[in-house]
């Protein structure tokens, strides 16, 4: 690490990644340093974290003290960390000198297993109290947790060791069949047929040979009575609310076998959504409020992945404007906000999601996320949202409010047309529509993609027609086309946008000489976010209306104040 980029790292403060170890009024000393380390080796996240010594907590540089001699051996400090964690972790330490004091840097690669000091604590990285970074202990659910948010562990598939066959409500078996029969095709129908201890042995949600000897926490989640559950799994609660401003109108709080809540919650979604009809020629089209599967899939998702060893309810909260469903548990390990369209699924509980999937409940593809974008998007609505998540749950926001019918409208006629639009063609549809312009950048950045992959994308639009290129390289945007903007009953829009950007770019260059005296072919070009031939004719027309004058030629051109400036 240079001092530069130590110097940036400092001036950023402490995060979640980055810890200040001060020595000013006492030396740190090696159990203490330990531990930071592993705090540090149990956050989340991929990338690796840094413990500052010499640091003071203000960002202050004081330096780091000497130790175990008269000089710091790196080596030495290196196995130490080694042979003081359980596994060993195996850092890197690097001595970095900073106005004359000497930082030492200790890099902790991400791990993948919870890792512990020599005698047995484990810590880890989180946001206090107080909202600042902070070094949390862990329990034994916490490090649970953590095994499971990194795949190393399935709580739904734990024996619970009290728990008998007898605690299993056979007419919840008998839900689940019904669930297979009804959707048939997405479910597996090779189930139906099978007796409970069968169907339970083939779902893989008991131990038994001959007899059962023992009960999966996924059985009880499944088929539990109500009684067995509020025992066994008292972590299990879901909640359904409907508020306004500040009323509870409905405050219902279930202890339930989750395809039971399943049920119970989609009835109540029926009950109280909206559907406003649309013809499009002689179609006629329901546009609900919300999209009910991509409900099923955001409630579905919530119960399966949730995490079962950290107390706390799913909440179903509906509100005038949104929906919210939230769930104790952040994100699996790998999994962010921007890679969460992207990314592989991988759920925090195995065998409960695998049993959804049978029951036809959720995706086969295990790719609700998308499920649940799309059908959003499709019934014309902005997209859902989960910016309000973070380590300790995840939260889904989908918007209400009113529908665009027109763009609901497009789609339909596009698929008439025997056009099929995917996700990603959604997505950047929907942001043209309210941003009317994209550079491939932010295309890019919104389907969480390649540039070259978003461009494949944004190509097979414009050979369809939906979206119009303007620019080169660098300066290209991309826009709406014009039967687009007819479809969507805005003409006026499509003349707008395109009268607009001549006009602002002429004013970009004029402002731009009036600071800087002259600009080039080249400077409108990168200023104006346009191609070298755009930047020739956008110049030239200030020119012959006197606003901008002419010397040289051709490439060594430059232009200067007109006397209509």
């Amino acid at each position: 690490m240079t001092a530069d980029e130590l110097l940036q790292m400092i001036a950023a403060g402490e995060t979640l990644a980055v810890e200040f170890k001060g020595e000013e009024r006492t030396p740190l000393n090696d159990r203490d340093l330990v531990k930071a380390v592993v705090c540090l080796a149990n956050r989340s996240g991929h990338e690796p974290g840094y413990l500052l010594i010499g640091v003071e907590d203000d960002g202050r540089i004081t330096g780091a003290r000497p130790r175990h001699g008269d000089t710091t051996d790196r080596n030495k400090l290196a196995a130490l960390i080694a042979n003081q964690t359980r596994p060993s972790v195996a850092v890197r330490v690097e001595s970095v000198e900073l106005d004359g004091r000497f930082v030492l840097v200790i890099e902790i690669p991400p791990q993948q297993h919870p890792i512990a000091s020599a005698d047995g604590v484990f810590l880890r990285r989180a946001t206090g109290g107080d909202g600042k970074p902070a070094c949390m202990p862990m329990d034994g659910h916490d490090v649970q947790s953590l095994q499971a948010g990194r795949g190393l562990l399935d709580p739904s598939a734990q024996i619970i060791a009290e728990a008998r066959w007898q605690d299993l409500d056979p007419l919840e078996f008998e839900r689940f069949r019904r669930s297979v029969r009804e959707r048939r095709g997405r479910s597996d129908e090779s189930l139906l047929d099978l007796p409970d201890l069968d169907l339970a042995k083939a779902l893989g949600v008991v131990e038994a040979n001959g007899s059962v000897r023992g009960v999966r926490l996924a059985a009880l989640l499944l088929f539990g009575k109500e009684d067995a559950l509020r025992r066994f799994a008292p972590a299990h609660e879901v909640a359904f609310q409907v508020l306004r401003g500040l009323d509870v109108e409905v405050n219902d709080f279930f202890h339930w076998p989750l395809l039971r809540i399943m049920e119970e919650i989609e009835a109540r979604i029926r009950a109280r959504n909206r559907e406003q009809e649309l013809m499009v020629g002689l179609l006629r089209v329901g546009v609900p409020d919300y999209p009910e599967r991509a409900l099923r899939e955001a409630v579905a998702n919530a119960l399966i992945h949730r995490d079962y060893l950290r107390l706390g309810a799913v909440h179903f909260q509906w509100y005038p404007d949104r929906i919210e469903i939230s769930n104790p548990g952040g994100f699996p390990e790998g999994v962010r906000l921007d890679n969460l369209l992207v990314t592989a699924p991988r759920p925090r509980n195995p065998l409960l999601a695998d049993a959804f999937k049978r029951a036809g409940i959720v995706e086969r593809t295990a790719r609700g996320i998308d499920t649940i974008f799309y059908e959003q998007l499709r019934n014309g609505r902005p997209a859902p949202s989960y910016a309000r998540s973070d380590a300790t749950g995840v939260t889904l926001v989908i918007p209400g409010g009113e529908a665009n019918l027109d763009f609901v409208r497009l789609l339909v006629t596009e698929g008439q047309s025997g056009r099929v639009l995917g996700l990603d063609e959604l997505l950047i549809l929907n942001a043209l529509w309210q941003e009317r312009s994209l550079t491939t950048g932010d295309a890019a950045h919104l389907l969480q993609k390649s540039e070259a992959q978003t461009r494949s994308t944004l190509h097979t639009l414009v050979e369809a027609g939906l979206v119009e290129e303007r620019g080169q390289k660098k300066g290209r945007t991309w826009h709406l086309a014009a039967a687009v903007y007819r479809l969507l009953g805005d003409k006026a829009g499509y003349v707008r946008q395109r009268g607009f950007e001549p006009l602002q770019q002429e004013q970009m260059v004029l402002q731009y000489v009036e600071k800087h005296g002259r600009i080039t072919r080249r400077e409108a070009a990168e200023l104006c976010r346009i191609g070298p031939y755009q930047a020739t004719r956008l110049l030239a027309r200030l020119v012959d209306n006197g606003r901008l004058r002419r010397h040289g030629t051709r490439k060594a051109a430059w232009y200067e104040r007109g006397a209509k400036l």
